[in-house]
């Protein structure tokens, strides 16, 4: 078995689509709405394959309040609630994790943590997407 793909709820679908467009190589399909239930969607595929990134709005989402409350500034301030705590993009080498952290630093997402080697050998930097999702970008 593989993972097909993981979807995620945001606000702004269009600033999704082009944030994983833009910084890490997908691409997107032309978009999916369905009137009947109120979804809009975007399928990204990425240049190595494996799984795809669904994003996902629905039209009688809230517009007041995130899926998830921002709640994580720094690495020392962790939210361990359930459910979705980051999503992670292998970008395929230290320098590539460097450099793409300085981008998106340069671009004005909020930086959390690293680059640095965890304790479970995984060199990573994390970021915040723009409605507060975890990304984390890994070799």
């Amino acid at each position: 078995m593989n993972i097909n793909h993981i979807a995620l709820n945001v606000h702004n679908l269009e600033t999704a689509k082009d944030f994983f467009c833009k910084y890490c190589g997908g691409s997107a399909n032309s978009g999916y709405h369905n009137p009947r239930t109120g979804l809009h969607s975007y399928f990204i595929d990425f240049p190595d394959g494996g799984a795809r990134l669904e994003l996902m709005h629905w039209d009688d989402m809230p517009n007041d309040t995130p899926n998830k409350p921002i709640v994580q500034t720094s690495a020392a301030n962790l939210d361990h609630s359930v459910g979705y705590t980051h999503l992670s993009i292998s970008v395929g080498s230290k320098e590539a994790v460097d450099e793409l952290t300085a981008r998106l630093v340069a671009d004005g997402y909020k930086h959390i943590s690293g680059p640095r080697t965890t304790g479970e050998g995984y060199y990573e930097s994390c970021i915040l997407l723009a409605e507060g999702e975890e990304l984390e970008l890994t070799i």
